[in-house]
């Protein structure tokens, strides 16, 4: 029952940046989110593999019960640090339909490296009808639906408080800062220790939400490391050939008298 009214409010509040929720308000009505210091900032920035597998625990033990990723397949967790033996290990912890079979049927079978991560429902309608008509967003791509998307989706899973004074909360709304107009259907989906890290880190609200949102940078950008090394590659070459040209400007004018 727990779970099925926490993937209720995912779908109201995930929505967030989907922009599904008829209760918002304009969204100059919540402030700025504040920046926060990811590992994958700035042209030099990388993803932390320790937060990625811990961000990816998250979705699996929190988000995917009503939203998928459909951009990502199993093999590609190998890329956030897990070897071939686990990726292998966590794709069979899910069964996946296949077929048709010799007989004509579809069957069921445990899912492989080469299979894309299957959402909670079978398709759109099915998704609907488990929600109340509202289609749980996809999350492959979250981190990149609107500018600041990492410190928005962080501050929003970390932005739940109790109501000011005088302000009248609409029924089953929960106050939250940074959400546009301030009220939102999804309860707050982290609570302290509700998941059991795998390496030990404890389990806070900020500490899973941040883990989560590093997860979801990756999976909207996953070539981001490959685009900086190439990027510090030609800005390296571009610095070496700039000083061969400048030798050889100097030495063709100093044969020239002024």
């Amino acid at each position: 029952m727990f779970r099925s009214i926490v993937a209720a409010a995912l779908v109201a509040g995930l929505a967030l940046v989907g922009g599904t929720a008829g209760t918002a308000r304009a969204e100059g009505d919540a402030p700025h989110p504040p920046h926060q210091k990811w590992s994958f900032d700035g042209v030099f920035g990388t993803y932390d593999r320790a937060a990625m597998q811990r961000g990816f625990q998250v979705y699996k033990e929190v988000c995917a019960a009503c939203h998928g990723v459909k951009h990502l397949y199993f093999r590609d967790l190998a890329q956030i640090g897990y070897s071939e033996d686990q990726v292998k290990g966590i794709a069979a912890q899910v069964q996946v339909t296949d077929g048709p079979n010799d007989s004509g049927e579809m069957f069921q079978r445990p899912a492989r490296p080469s299979d894309p991560i299957p959402g909670p429902f079978a398709n759109d309608q099915a998704a609907r009808a488990a929600n109340n008509g509202a289609l749980p967003v996809d999350l492959s791509l979250i981190a990149k639906a609107r500018v600041s998307g990492p410190d928005y989706v962080f501050a929003l899973l970390t932005g739940y408080k109790d109501p000011p004074a005088g302000v009248k909360m609409n029924p089953n709304m929960y106050f939250n800062e940074y959400y546009p107009g301030h009220q939102i259907a999804m309860p707050p989906p982290l609570n302290p220790d509700q998941v059991k890290y795998a390496d030990g880190t404890p389990g806070s609200v900020p500490q899973m939400a941040r883990d989560l949102v590093s997860f979801l940078a990756w999976a909207a950008e996953p070539t981001l490391e490959e685009r900086h090394r190439a990027g510090f590659k030609v800005i390296l070459f571009l610095i070496v050939v700039t000083g061969v040209f400048y030798a050889a400007k100097r030495k063709i004018w100093s044969r020239i008298q002024h």
